[in-house]
C-alpha cells in the first residue's frame, strides 16, 4: 500500500525525477515522457469514464485506469527482467488477454465498419475517442523509448490493445455504432 504524507519533495526542482531503482532521469528523458503520456491517457480515460457512469463500460475503464498505474510502475522500473515480484510491478500477458477478450465482447455487438469513423458522435463517444488518441500518443512515446532502451513486451502489447478497445468502446457509446459519424472522403472539395 502506498502512503503519501507529503505531496512535494523538492527533489525534482533540478529537473530530474527518481525511478523505482533509485536512479534519477531528466524530466525530458524518453522514459519520463512515456510515463507522462501514459498518465495523460489515464486522465483522459477518467474523463471518459465519468461520461459512462452507470454502465458496465465505466467499470471497464476503471479497471483499465488501475492497469495504467501498473504500466506506469513498469515503465518507472528500468531493466530487462520483466518478471513481476513482491517488490516489482510489471504488466503481464494476462492483462493483454483481458483487453483482447473485452474488445471481442464489445465488437460482437457492432455491425462491421463500411467507412472510417470520425472521432465524435455522442459526448461520451467523443470523450472515449480523445482517450483513444491519447493512448496512441502513449504508444508512440513507449515505442520511442523502446528504440533506446529495453521495454517490457507485455507493456507494449497492452498499450497497443488499449487504443483498439477504446475505438470499439467509442462505437458502443455511439448507440452501438448506429450514431457513428462516418468519414466521407473528399466530401468538401
Amino acid at each position: 500500500m502506498v502512503k503519501l504524507n507529503k505531496i512535494y519533495t523538492r527533489t525534482g526542482d533540478d529537473g530530474t525525477t527518481g525511478l523505482v531503482d533509485g536512479s534519477r532521469r531528466a524530466k525530458h528523458d524518453a522514459r519520463m515522457t512515456a510515463i507522462g503520456v501514459v498518465d495523460e491517457a489515464n486522465s483522459a480515460i477518467g474523463l471518459a469514464a465519468a461520461a459512462l457512469q452507470g454502465t458496465g463500460n465505466a467499470e471497464t475503464l476503471f479497471r483499465i485506469q488501475n492497469d495504467l498505474f501498473d504500466l506506469g510502475a513498469d515503465l518507472a522500473t528500468p531493466g530487462d527482467d520483466f518478471a513481476p515480484s513482491e517488490m516489482i510491478l510489471r504488466v503481464v500477458p494476462s492483462q493483454v488477454v483481458w483487453l483482447e477478450n473485452a474488445i471481442d465482447a464489445l465488437n460482437a455487438r457492432l455491425e462491421p465498419l463500411t467507412s472510417f469513423v470520425l472521432p465524435g458522435g455522442s459526448e461520451a463517444a467523443a470523450r472515449v475517442h480523445v482517450a483513444r488518441a491519447t493512448a496512441r500518443a502513449a504508444e508512440r512515446a513507449m515505442a520511442a523509448l523502446a528504440a533506446e532502451e529495453t521495454v517490457n513486451p507485455a507493456a507494449l502489447a497492452y498499450i497497443n490493445r488499449l487504443s483498439d478497445l477504446l475505438f470499439v468502446l467509442a462505437r458502443v457509446a455511439n448507440d452501438d455504432g448506429k450514431a457513428d459519424v462516418k468519414w466521407v472522403p473528399g466530401a468538401n472539395r
